[in-house]
């Protein structure tokens, strides 16, 4: 009896987590194909059977009447992820794998301890580094561009990547880099040639990590930003009003949230077809 139930309860589980996920997007996707009469006329959720579509709201995300233009919020949101975690997945892995193959000591500072602060980095609030941040790019004269996010945006990522990448090396035999290191490579070709390409899986999560992290913040951009860049979540916000334009709002928020989906679809597909195993020779 038990046996027959189990599986009913674990579906029943699994069909109510989907829809409690599902729900929000679905609200946003037909809303962003209504009108002002439509939204004010109650929930409905059939396109021509409970209202008539229309793509004012997709309209007004690109340059419309009463709406922004996404473009080049898109672009610079893009540009700072992007760049920040290229930056990140190279410093990151770095520090990880001198963490993961060699064994400091400063006093009673150890190689957990250097992750922990790492770690930490993530664990304060960032109304508290964000007077530092600002004085540190009004100092460079970075403020209120792309360069200095990407600066904060890296200190923001950096921390994620040695995590995730210091537990993935220690998976790695050490063998690996012992035979490369008996053929001639010292340690950053070792680096480079034998333990990089068995770490596609780790590269893969921590940049995914990143690119999530980076892409929605939007703390820091609207703090230490004022009218040269604005990036994609600032845009999103800026459409909040008395009263929000709910269907040009859906259609940003959609628009916003449609790169990380696809970035998921894609690793999944990796995953599914085993290209990211995690096998090493």
């Amino acid at each position: 009896m038990r046996s027959r139930l189990y599986p009913v309860f674990k579906y029943t589980v699994i069909a109510l987590w989907a829809c409690f996920v599902a729900g929000p997007f679905l609200w946003a996707m037909t809303t962003s194909f209504k009108n002002a009469n439509a939204v004010q006329g109650g929930p409905t959720y059939i396109p021509w059977v409970q209202y008539k579509p229309t793509l004012t709201g997709w309209h007004n995300i690109f340059g419309g009447a009463g709406g922004i233009d996404v473009v080049q919020p898109f672009v610079n949101s893009a540009v700072i992820t992007i760049a920040a975690s290229a930056i990140s997945l190279a410093l990151g892995s770095l520090a990880a794998y001198a963490l993961s193959r060699y064994r400091f000591k400063l006093g009673f500072i150890k190689n957990s301890d250097i992750v922990f602060f790492f770690v930490s980095q993530r664990i304060m609030p960032p109304v508290v580094l964000v007077i530092p941040f600002f004085y540190l790019l009004q100092w460079g004269g970075l403020l209120d561009s792309i360069p200095g996010l990407v600066i904060v945006t890296v200190a923001l990522l950096l921390p994620i990547a040695v995590w995730v990448m210091v537990d993935f090396f220690n998976g790695i035999p050490r063998e690996i880099d012992e035979m490369a290191m008996l053929d001639g490579c010292p340690p950053f070709q070792t680096f480079v040639r034998a333990i990089l390409p068995n770490s596609l899986p780790g590269l893969t999560v921590a940049a995914m990590f990143c690119a999530v992290f980076g892409w929605n913040d939007f703390f820091f951009a609207f703090r230490l930003t004022f009218t040269e860049v604005q990036t994609l979540p600032q845009a999103v916000v800026a459409l909040n009003s008395s009263i929000p334009p709910w269907w040009t709002l859906s259609a940003a928020a959609l628009f916003g949230v449609a790169p990380l989906i696809l970035l998921a679809l894609w690793v999944e597909r990796l995953l599914s077809k085993g290209n990211l195993s995690g096998a090493v020779r």
